[in-house]
């Protein structure tokens, strides 16, 4: 408290004191007066001129400061009833103390409600005559005009009324204040940094701690002055050095203030041991909040038993934050196991006592079943009633659940409006998945725009999904303009924050030339990302062994990789996996695969049970193949149920199937959701029902599963459930293409080139389409290619290059190829039947020189009755 001596003095006006402190500045002396009128602010408002043109003080005697002092001391006692008492006559009688120590008590709300609107009325009529208080009203004044706190705030009075409480020397913040109004300036004020520079300084020599931090600031990277980091390290010492000695007298805030410093965002660095010891300095005062701090700082140090123990004590003497900081750290434990009984009993405890983190944090757990909790609608209820109190994380949360989740019914206008709310709170992660909702149009409309700025946004404050999902756009330049350099800067951001997706992004695109540079950095990409267990990267990698794509061809690499993908659960690894199956087995190299099998792995136990099935490296044993796949189904193997419903499907076992192949959705499975949507689809195998089929295919597709995409653009394409939309059906089978299905290119270029079904006729572009797939060896393409120069009509009759493309699609078992083959056979012989006597005269071509089959197979083509045979037979798109 500001003692107030027996005295009166004479306030020079602010009219009378403008020359002498323009002249004194000018010199770079000390700032000790008001400033010149007009230098950095307008005029001073013509209704509170009272307070700066004072003339005649208050007619205080002796007697009137004792009652002045008296009233003083009784505010030091606690006694606050008594000292109003005793000042209310004394500010009837209009003396400026007395309404000075009136407005301390309204402001600080001793004996009173605390009433900030009383509290500068009072310090007003304080200041509108001379006393020995007029500086020290003037600064509290100030001060509550540059906050805004009771009053609206109003910079050029706050401006005036500090500079009135710097002309006193008061040896108080004045300085400071000044200081940090004019760095950056205010309204109707101009910034001076030179200015503000100096009054940090002078404040600073005197050892003012708001002065030297601040110049620590301005000096640090990203201040507003010179960046110099020893003289900003110099401040921050010479602050903590101050903050010391107030921490020695026992002033806990000094002791907090000393751990902020040492954090890692501090201004003396990240020192763990010296923010500790502050916070355990602070506890040891009693202060709860720091010994929850202490707990939490030491289980992030590695001290992980003694914070939980510092957690716990706080969390027994009843402090929330430590309640919830420990539910977290038992369910997310640095060392050893989680203790999820424990962790939800604090976070109830947390919860009851109004703790709206816990609730965000127990929800989560319980929804995405961390540590064992796994409770979905309890969860959710929780992150409920977080939302409903606009927690931001929650909101983020939950838009991510009714946007994505496969377990939440489809709820896309309430997971919209969740994240517009998240976003509007300042969630970056909500603001990421709105972004990425517009992008691709999921709930909401499309709007590009208004996405890559969302995106734009999360990706500044550090979300690795906002950077990659902007960043695969720019790549792709389909919904934002193509821009590779930008991507390619974006998904080395995200890949660099840690994000596995955009490091195998990156890879691929090196991989596949959508970025220019050498594909064997693509390569060390999608290992990296693969060796942290991102599955798609191992799909990537191992296609990239098994086509030698910017590494030297290795098939057993590629089924080391696939096979991973496989048990993960990607729903691209399965058609990856059954091509390099089939190389291994053309080689003979199934020894490895029945050791891992009878090791009891479950993908070996699956792959051997699917080379018993398909005969690929072993003879076919279906007893054999039924045996492998039920112990890996067994073992939890959603593939091996995925293979036992289809194959129970298939030869009229429909109960059991479904119920292997509804074992396969429940494990996350896409392709047997495929499978199951397409049966509903169809009806082939189970009651049709068309609108069950379409949703569960829509759902696989929408997760990534090629085969759904492909099947229903089957649909659109045929109007099979669904009317004809060739734009529908083009979108589908373009992403069933850009999912790896190349059967889909295949289909989709026979149907350009025949113009049947939704699509419309387009030759050039189909003919492209099935040549490109033709060329990569994708035997689909081939027969289909092949019976197009055998029939002619789109393009040009070409027997010899259609009796080519059909021995390749043959030669790789192709089943239609080799029946249209078959065919022509027969028809050349003027024979209808023995089917199975032309196939095995054709599997003797095949074990026939290459270039004598092909020889063979164009002779037989130039029988016009076997040529119309082989032209006649529908080709199938086959995977």
């Amino acid at each position: 408290m500001e003692r107030i001596a027996n005295r009166t003095r004479r306030i020079p006006s602010l009219r009378l004191t403008a020359a002498i402190t323009l002249s004194a500045w000018l010199a770079g002396c000390a700032i000790t007066h008001a400033p010149p009128e007009g230098g950095h602010a307008g005029p001073v408002p013509a209704e509170y001129a009272a307070w700066f043109e004072v003339d005649i003080a208050a007619p205080m005697d002796g007697y009137d400061w004792d009652r002045i002092n008296a009233a003083q001391d009784t505010i030091e006692q606690g006694r606050y009833d008594e000292a109003i008492e005793q000042l209310q006559p004394l500010m009837e009688m209009g003396f400026p103390p007395a309404y000075y120590e009136m407005g301390k008590l309204y402001e600080r709300g001793q004996g009173v409600e605390v009433d900030r609107i009383e509290a500068a009325r009072l310090y007003g009529k304080a200041i509108e005559r001379p006393s020995p208080i007029h500086g020290h009203a003037s600064l509290n004044l100030g001060r509550l005009y540059l906050e805004g706190r009771g009053v609206e705030r109003h910079d050029v009075l706050a401006y005036y009324l500090l500079w009135q409480a710097k002309a006193a020397d008061l040896d108080r913040n004045a300085e400071v204040l000044l200081a940090r109004l004019l760095a950056e300036g205010g309204e109707g004020v101009e910034a001076d940094p030179e200015l503000a520079h100096r009054l940090y300084r002078e404040a600073a020599e005197r050892g003012d701690p708001q002065a030297l931090e601040a110049l620590a600031e301005a000096h640090a990277p990203g201040g507003w002055l010179e960046e110099d980091p020893a003289r900003a390290m110099d401040y921050a010492q010479r602050y903590a050095g101050v903050l010391e000695g107030h921490a020695g007298q026992g002033d806990v805030n000094a002791m907090l203030q000393l751990a902020s410093l040492h954090s890692e965002e501090g201004l003396l660095g990240d020192q763990p041991s010296q923010r500790i010891h502050w916070l355990q300095r602070a506890a040891e005062a009693g202060d709860l909040d720091a010994l929850a701090r202490a707990g939490r700082d030491l289980t992030r140090a590695g001290e992980y038993q003694q914070g939980l123990e510092l957690l716990e004590d706080a969390a027994n003497q009843g402090n929330v934050d430590a309640m919830t900081f420990l539910g977290q750290s038992l369910l997310e434990p640095e060392v050893g196991q989680p203790e999820p009984v424990r962790a939800e009993r604090w976070l109830r405890e947390a919860i009851q006592a109004g703790s709206i983190d816990a609730r965000v944090i127990l929800g989560r757990a319980l929804v995405e079943g961390e540590a064992g909790l796994n409770d979905l609608p309890r969860g959710m209820g929780l992150l409920e009633e977080a939302a409903e109190q606009n927690h931001p994380l929650a909101l983020a949360q939950l838009g991510s659940l009714y946007l994505d989740d496969e377990r939440v019914a489809g709820q896309p206008y309430i997971a919209i409006d969740y994240l517009e709310r998240g976003h509007e709170l300042g969630h970056p992660w909500a603001t990421e998945q709105l972004g990425g909702a517009l992008l691709e149009g999921r709930g909401t409309p499309q709007d590009p725009n208004r996405a890559e700025e969302l995106l734009q946004g999360a990706a500044e404050r550090g979300q690795s999904g906002a950077m990659r999902m902007l960043g695969s756009a720019y790549l792709a330049g389909e919904m934002l303009p193509h821009d590779p350099v930008r991507g390619r800067e974006l998904l080395e951001r995200a890949a660099q924050a840690g994000d596995t997706t955009a490091l195998t992004q990156l890879g691929e695109a090196y991989l596949d030339g959508s970025l220019e540079g050498n594909p064997s950095e693509g390569i060390r990409m999608v290992s990296q990302a693969a060796e942290q267990g991102d599955a798609y990267a191992m799909v990537v990698l191992g296609r990239a062994y098994r086509h030698g794509n910017g590494v030297e061809r290795d098939l057993g690499e590629a089924n080391r990789w696939l096979s991973r993908a496989q048990e993960i659960g990607h729903e691209s690894a399965d058609d990856a996996l059954t091509y390099v199956q089939r190389d291994l087995g053309a080689e003979g190299n199934i020894e490895a695969l029945i050791a891992a099998a009878q090791n009891g792995h479950p993908g070996a136990m699956a792959d051997l049970g699917r080379a018993y099935l398909n005969g690929e490296g072993v003879q076919r044993d279906q007893a054999q193949a039924e045996q492998w796949l039920e112990q890996a189904h067994q073992a939890g193997h959603a593939g091996a149920a995925a293979s036992l419903g289809r194959m129970h499907m298939e030869r009229g076992s429909t109960e059991r199937g479904i119920d292997y192949l509804e074992a396969a959705v429940a494990r996350g499975h896409s392709g047997a959701r495929a499978n199951l949507g397409e049966a509903y689809l169809t009806g082939e195998h189970v009651e049709q029902d068309v609108e069950r089929g379409l949703e569960m295919l829509r759902q696989a597709a929408d997760a990534g599963m090629p085969h759904a995409a492909f099947i229903l653009a089957e649909a659109y394409q045929n109007g099979e459930g669904v009317e004809e939309d060739a734009a529908e059906a083009e979108r589908l089978y373009q992403q069933a293409i850009d999912a790896g299905a190349d059967y889909a290119t295949a289909a989709l270029g026979l149907a350009l080139m025949r113009g049947e079904g939704a699509i419309g006729q387009d030759v050039e572009r189909g003919y492209e389409l099935l040549h490109d797939a033709a060329e990569q060896g994708h035997p689909g393409a081939q027969a289909s290619l092949g019976r197009e120069y055998l029939r002619g009509g789109n393009i040009e009759t070409d027997p010899e290059l259609g009796a080519n493309y059909l021995y390749e699609a043959a030669s790789q078992g192709h089943r239609s190829a080799r029946l249209a083959l078959a065919e022509a056979y027969l028809a050349s012989r003027g024979l209808q039947a023995n089917q199975e006597q032309a196939l095995l005269w054709l599997d003797d071509v095949f074990e026939s020189d290459g270039q004598l089959a092909v020889e063979t197979l164009r002779q037989l083509l130039s029988d016009e009755e076997a040529l119309a045979a082989a032209s006649g037979v529908e080709v199938e798109a086959e995977e």
